[in-house]
């Protein structure tokens, strides 16, 4: 009887084990932000959502992340608002947001660095055009919740995009573009 019990209790660990270090679905959570960040012959900006969707296919044993296996986001291009509804305006117009609703990040490729520190690569989708970009990513892991976060320096001549531009062109935008993220994945 009691060897019946030690052949079920280890079934039962082993199971329980490997469940807990098995590959997982998740996905953004609703508390992840997406910001676009750039200046102006004005003043500096950033516009901000809440609003993107995906998924990922992680592992995670011992409560760290040990695999990413993918990663897709979405962002509706119209839910990044800034503080001034002229500026979103133009903003849409260089996105042509009439066109391309979206903008898409797929991942090619994962490596681990360390425990908190991950090397990600994959296309960016902005505007209908898509380019390729290795983003530095710190992890961190909280009861179920892995939460990525980083950026990635990119251009509006990356995308074909010219800069967005208003009173009559005395507003220029800069060139320059900081893509910011902080994705919570459950």
């Amino acid at each position: 009887m009691k060897t019946i019990q030690s052949i079920l209790l280890t079934v039962i660990f082993t199971t329980l084990s490997l469940e807990a270090n098995a590959q997982r679905n998740y996905t953004v959570n609703t508390n992840s932000t997406f910001e676009v960040a750039g200046t102006s012959t004005v003043h500096d900006w950033v516009m901000k959502s809440t609003e993107g969707t995906g998924t990922a296919n992680l592992t995670v044993k011992d409560s760290k992340l040990a695999g990413i296996h993918s990663l897709s986001i979405s962002i509706l291009a119209e839910s990044l608002k800034s503080y001034k509804e002229s500026m979103d305006k133009v903003a849409y117009e260089a996105l042509d947001t009439d066109t391309h609703k979206n903008i898409e990040y797929v991942l090619k490729s994962a490596e681990k660095i360390d425990e908190t520190t991950w090397n990600l690569t994959g296309v960016y989708t902005i505007a209908g055009v898509s380019k390729e970009y290795q983003t530095q990513v710190k992890v961190t892991t909280n009861k179920g919740t892995i939460t990525l976060q980083g950026s990635n320096q990119i251009t509006f001549g990356d995308f074909e995009m010219t800069p967005p531009k208003a009173a009559l062109g005395v507003v220029k935008a800069g060139k320059d573009l900081t893509v910011i993220f902080n994705i919570i994945l459950s």
